[in-house]
């Protein structure tokens, strides 16, 4: 593309350079691209010029635009299998992905009328509330609460202090096996403190699942509750 003089028009020659900034790697996917401000003194232009020109490669796909975060990366959404076997680390790896889990926090604390319910114990009983961030290759992509019956998985806390893994913690305390027993998809949006921890803008997209996990004789041992990113997770259903 030329302008009548048959010279490249300068959005055009900054988007060509940002996508051969792209195409050697210097920026991966889901990396924050430089600020307008930045990128208008590398090329010697004003601020309207590299919108332009970072507006192309939105169009192609290339980057995404979050309101008051700026432009990033785009990232190819990962494929998240939700059925009975829910694993998190061995769905991250089965889609190619490097699968990491962060701890936020484990609390002990009394379980809300909702909470009770869903893991078939008394409002008041004490759980172990365990909260974190799910990350694929170094991404974040969802940000989780999972709910344990203390008084049916007694050390749960300890084992989950040492190590990030819900099946390990789970065979810590004597649960060899869990199987999903509910699933619940709906549709939210994100609020200030998980656009933050999931580096969004507040108010972005998000997909809410909230589920029960039950032992071989049926018995609730977890009630998760995951917050994924709309744009870098495909949920798909599974038998």
């Amino acid at each position: 593309m030329r302008d009548a003089s048959g010279k490249t028009p300068i959005w055009k020659a900054i988007a060509d350079a940002l996508r051969m900034d792209l195409a050697e790697g210097r920026y991966r996917a889901g990396d924050r691209l430089p600020t307008e401000a930045v990128l208008a003194e590398r090329f010697g232009v004003n601020r309207h010029t590299v919108r332009h020109g970072v507006s192309a490669l939105v169009h192609e796909g290339l980057i995404r635009t979050r309101r008051g975060s700026g432009a990033f990366v785009a990232a190819t959404p990962t494929d998240y299998p939700i059925g009975r076997r829910v694993r998190f680390h061995e769905n991250l790896i089965a889609a190619g992905r490097r699968p990491e889990k962060r701890l936020l926090d484990v609390e002990t604390r009394a379980a809300t009328a909702g909470e009770a319910d869903a893991l078939n114990v008394a409002a008041g009983d004490p759980v172990c509330a365990y909260h974190g961030l799910s990350l694929a290759d170094g991404q974040p992509i969802a940000i989780f609460q999972s709910l344990f019956p203390l008084g049916r998985l007694d050390g749960i806390a300890d084992a989950l202090a040492h190590t990030s893994s819900v099946t390990e913690a789970l065979k810590a305390v004597g649960v060899s096996d869990y199987t999903r027993a509910t699933t619940r998809l709906t549709a939210t949006r994100a609020t200030a403190t998980q656009a933050l921890h999931l580096l969004i803008a507040e108010g972005d997209p998000l997909l809410r699942s909230s589920g029960v996990n039950v032992d071989e004789a049926g018995q609730p041992v977890e009630y998760g509750r995951t917050w994924f990113a709309g744009d870098r997770v495909t949920l798909t259903l599974e038998e």
